[in-house]
């Protein structure tokens, strides 16, 4: 099952017929309320783009199960309202599985999408807790969620202190908004667990002044530091850190730091940044390749070729590779399809890695994350190079504190 969407284009195709069969079927559509004009415009063009190069490779090998994919993506500038208003036209045109790319949007858009039944994807943002299948029904935040990416970081941060971090000074500095609080619960417990000295630092959005935070955390001197920081955000850190000489490789970041980010900071200058990283980078992927081949050398492709290049649009790849296999899997029990038939879809992944590019997920009823392995790469001064395997731990501290706040949510919201 680890291919099976690859496996679907692999071939030689009999277009005609397939375009036959698709005419037949309802589209199923895809609903991307997304920030595309403000806040997370750094990422979204590439997500919304390899979206579209994904389904369209599917639609000329006869779509999903012969249906055609509709990809429909529509702004929300990062405001929960206007999330909210995306939300609800788009389940009126017929749109049944949603993705906002946004932990305030997500967490706003949640309690809809739950009373209404329609399938919420979450992958790499929003609530950690939804990942508990039990609570969240119609929520999938499949991949690792920020709560278990940062649960990683501090193990790799473990094996570098040699088993043991009491005594150990970690910093987090973060956007104070929903986005960068949203790891906190697992960091302080892990603190308490573990007995490294935590300090947290938040910084006020948009985050383009961070002269006074960077000044606490070189007062406190710390063994590590861990960053929730977007875009631009990473390019004022770095200067910040030389400034008070703080050196680079002390640096993990989350997942949001790309090729670009690398280029602005300037690429000896980040000699030694880390990431936890989600997804595989680099071009050399089947699903690239044939993306490349039959879209891009044709002039056909839906955006600029160079973001082929970055690990946003791979995450994009990732992402919708496991929704179009989720419908796909729904879509075998009949039509008309579903919320209901997808959601059993998607809970009936197993080992499914994306062709290649996550680590390979298992998705059930009760578990809706299928994993949530990261692993840290290091960049040398020209490539990310791995610093760790895939990774999952902590997973009975993690699920201890989803259960914790899934319960909460369920109580408030029966």
């Amino acid at each position: 099952m680890k291919r099976a969407l690859l496996s679907t284009f692999s071939g030689v195709a009999l277009l005609l017929g397939a375009s036959s069969a698709m005419a037949q079927q309802a589209p199923v559509k895809f609903g991307l309320c997304y920030d595309l004009s403000k806040a997370y415009t750094f990422v979204t063009p590439q997500i919304v783009q390899a979206a579209k190069d994904y389904a369209e490779i599917l639609n000329a090998k006869g779509g999903l199960e012969g249906s055609p994919i509709e990809i429909i993506a529509q702004d929300h500038g990062n405001e929960p309202q206007r999330g909210i208003e995306c939300y609800e036209k788009l389940k009126r045109e017929g749109v049944m599985i949603f993705d906002t790319l946004s932990t305030p949007v997500s967490r706003a858009v949640l309690p809809r999408a739950m009373a209404d039944g329609n399938i919420m994807l979450q992958s790499f943002v929003g609530r950690g807790d939804a990942i508990d299948g039990d609570v969240f029904k119609w929520i999938f935040p499949i991949g690792p969620t920020y709560w278990g990416q940062m649960a990683n970081n501090i193990q790799y941060i473990k094996n570098q202190s040699k088993g043991n971090l009491k005594g150990v000074k970690i910093g987090f500095i973060y956007p104070d908004y929903a986005f960068g609080q949203e790891p906190i619960p697992i960091l302080k417990t892990l603190a308490e667990k573990e007995g490294f000295e935590l300090n947290l630092f938040p910084n006020p959005m948009p985050g383009r002044d961070q002269a006074a935070v960077w000044t606490q955390i070189r007062r406190f001197n710390p063994d590590w530091v861990i960053t929730w920081n977007l875009s631009a955000m990473h390019v004022v850190a770095a200067r910040e850190m030389k400034r008070n000489g703080i050196a680079m490789d002390k640096l993990i970041s989350v997942n949001w730091l790309n090729e670009v980010d690398i280029n602005n900071i300037g690429a000896a200058d980040a000699k030694g940044l880390k990431r936890g990283t989600n997804v595989a980078g680099g071009q050399d992927h089947a699903i690239i390749k044939q993306i490349t081949t039959d879209l891009y050398d044709k002039g056909k492709g839906n955006g600029d070729r160079k973001n082929l290049q970055d690990v946003y649009y791979n995450t994009g790849l990732a992402m919708f590779s496991v929704a179009f296999e989720g419908v796909r899997n729904g879509l075998k029990a009949g039509r008309p399809l579903t919320p209901a038939k997808i959601k059993t879809g998607l809970e009936a992944l197993r080992n499914f890695d994306a062709n290649g590019l996550l680590a390979p997920v298992t998705v059930t009823a009760q578990d809706h994350g299928g994993g949530g392995k990261t692993r840290i790469e290091m960049w040398d001064g020209a490539k990310w190079v791995p610093q760790s395997d895939w990774i999952s731990a902590y997973n009975d501290v993690v699920m201890e504190v989803v259960k914790k706040e899934s319960a909460e949510f369920a109580k408030t919201n029966k």
